[in-house]
């Protein structure tokens, strides 16, 4: 090929949304030069998670909103873009860079191909333990929520998958939505013996006990490693209460402090909290509980290529994420002795699926899992003409997507769609499939709603909804992004205090009215009333609407205007 040819492939690679081809000779190097990762030490620890039922490869852009307000503005996790290549010294361009940011996405996305998919993963996490004998495999949990197949199975093709991957411990949070019952029946039977779900948060609502266990501690080359689990603190209120209706949560910090001391009492030299509270919580309690070594978190789908070092009355505690939809393997080794950890290294691998050939027992599983779906999740529903995604602190195109079908479908003034973090891309010119709607929207409370609303209370939802996401004490904060609005207009400052941050609302060029009544669409409620009430499964409205559209221009996305971020780096065009 010469070089006219090659930049021509380029270029229609470019727009088409392919991945350049790779020849194997060009594929090994590169999977050598970014997967060169040496062991260190003697306690390797593997930790993946928030892979939301994605086994097969994917394209997902990360935010270029992420917005830390008070002490958690300007540092990670809330930098994007040019400023998280700058804080990591990662060469723009770089295959991590492209993993990490959203700079330059359709470009990047057509040169360096789809990430994730457990086919691929499992051949990273057989490379990785080949030299690193003892590794454990921990995942933050989201694992068994996130795609049709996933749905439709309870869960199961996900938990068949974790068990070939070789997970050794897991924490909880949306796999509640499937149920208490259904979440003790995977513990008890399917993971007996295999995968430990740990939870020192989670407890029983009549007398306090324990409902999994608080830790395991497993021999890693003859050293006791203790791994916490920590649920996502605030499963009864960001999801329904009904599915958990005899757990408690919370946050529990002090008896996270008290686990920890029993942890390194019954002899453990590493201790390590496999968290699902989300990266800012996890600072936070870093600084304030002692003994631990190293939080690996989950729950806001961080990707960090460096750990944040927290200081505390007990020493030093390392705070890690991993991303999410199975784009990265985190490797965190220990070097122990003396009996405790003298030195670590750390390294956030990017799971490219053109650069790691798929594991073949788990590539057959898959398929297996798949095949009863296939011809329902393979069905064409439109053709995207501009980028879908998901991820933003207040608007994602695929969301306005959902948006724009609630209004025309229901006949809607406004919509409100979820402030969801997970959900997959798609590449402009490329088919919508049903298997993409359900990435977006598979959950197991999908009822679409039209209730009549007044104008007071609209306010009064957002405002309690920022809240959550931009409270200046961490403890406070559910992670998730802002719910997102279609067909009314409105102004935010995150550094406001509550009630205060939400502004200038407006519908077809009027204010809002507080007491005029509005008729808002909206999906996922999380009472027992919409549960009795029913109602249609937004996926079948918004394929509906595919189905009708047949190509789907770029979406134009209702975003508010913002106030008091000159400057946050967490904010980028």
């Amino acid at each position: 090929m010469n070089r006219r040819e090659f930049l021509h492939l380029l270029s229609t690679a470019s727009v088409a949304g392919m991945a350049l081809p790779l020849d194997p000779a060009r594929a090994d190097d590169a999977a050598e030069a970014l997967y060169d990762a040496p062991a260190f030490g003697n306690v390797p620890l593997l930790h993946i998670t928030d892979c939301h039922a994605q086994l097969r490869p994917i394209y997902f852009r990360e935010p270029n909103v992420n917005i830390g307000v008070g002490s958690m503005a300007n540092r990670p996790p809330h930098l994007v873009g040019e400023a998280f290549l700058k804080q990591f010294g990662i060469k723009p361009g770089a295959r991590l860079a492209h993993a990490c940011t959203f700079l330059d996405f359709e470009r990047y996305a057509a040169l360096y191909g789809r990430v994730g998919g457990f086919a691929h993963m499992a051949t990273l996490v057989k490379r990785l333990r080949a030299t690193r004998p003892g590794a454990l495999l921990l995942d933050g949990g989201d694992t068994w929520q996130g795609s049709g197949a996933a749905m439709w199975t309870k869960g199961q093709d996900m938990v068949d998958a974790a068990k070939l991957l070789g997970v050794d411990a897991m924490t909880l949070h949306w796999e509640c939505t499937y149920g208490q019952d259904r979440v003790k029946e995977i513990a008890e039977k399917d993971f007996a013996g295999h995968i430990d779900i740990v939870a020192q948060n989670v407890k029983t609502t009549d007398f306090g006990d324990p409902v999994f266990k608080p830790y395991v501690i497993r021999a890693v080359n003859g050293v006791k490693v203790a791994v916490i689990g920590q649920a996502f603190p605030y499963t009864p209120i960001a999801n329904p209460r009904y599915m958990v209706a005899d757990w408690t949560f919370g946050i529990q910090e002090d008896n996270m402090q008290k686990t920890v001391d029993a942890a390194r009492a019954e002899g453990a030299k590493v201790v390590v909290v496999l968290s699902h509270n989300g990266m800012d919580v996890d600072l936070k309690m870093a600084s304030r509980v002692r003994g631990v070594d190293a939080i690996l978190g989950g729950h806001t789908h961080d990707g960090m290529p460096a750990p944040s070092i927290v200081e505390n009355g007990g020493g030093k505690t390392l705070v890690t994420n991993a991303g999410s939809n199975g784009k990265f393997v985190g490797v965190l080794d220990f070097d122990v002795r003396d009996g405790r950890v003298s030195d670590f290294r750390y390294r956030l691998l990017p799971v490219f699926s053109n650069l790691l050939a798929p594991d073949s027992d788990m590539d057959a599983l898959i398929a297996k899992s798949r095949a009863p779906f296939a011809s329902k999740l393979d069905e064409k529903l439109a053709v995207s003409e501009g980028l879908l995604y998901r991820r933003g602190n207040f608007n994602g195109s695929f969301d306005q997507l959902i948006l724009d079908a609630l209004i025309a479908e229901k006949d809607a003034e406004i919509a409100f769609s979820p402030g969801f973090r997970w959900g997959t891309t798609i590449l402009p010119g490329e088919a919508i499939t049903m298997e993409n709607v359900l990435d977006q929207t598979a959950i197991t409370y999908p009822f679409v709603t039209l209730t009549p609303m007044k104008g007071a209370m609209i306010k009064e939802i957002l405002e309690d909804v920022c809240d959550n996401l931009f409270n200046a004490d961490p403890y406070y904060q559910q992670g998730g992004d802002m719910v997102r609005v279609g067909g009314m207009t409105y102004s935010c400052d995150p550094t406001a205090t509550i009630g205060n941050r939400i502004g200038d609302m407006m519908l077809n060029g009027k204010p809002v009215e507080a007491e005029k009544t509005y008729k808002v669409a909206g999906w996922a409620p999380v009472s027992e009333a919409a549960r009795d009430a029913g109602g249609e499964p937004i996926w079948e409205l918004v394929a509906r609407h595919l189905r009708a559209q047949k190509t789907i221009p770029a979406p134009k996305l209702n975003l508010p205007r913002l106030k008091n971020v000159d400057g946050n780096l967490g904010l980028a065009g």
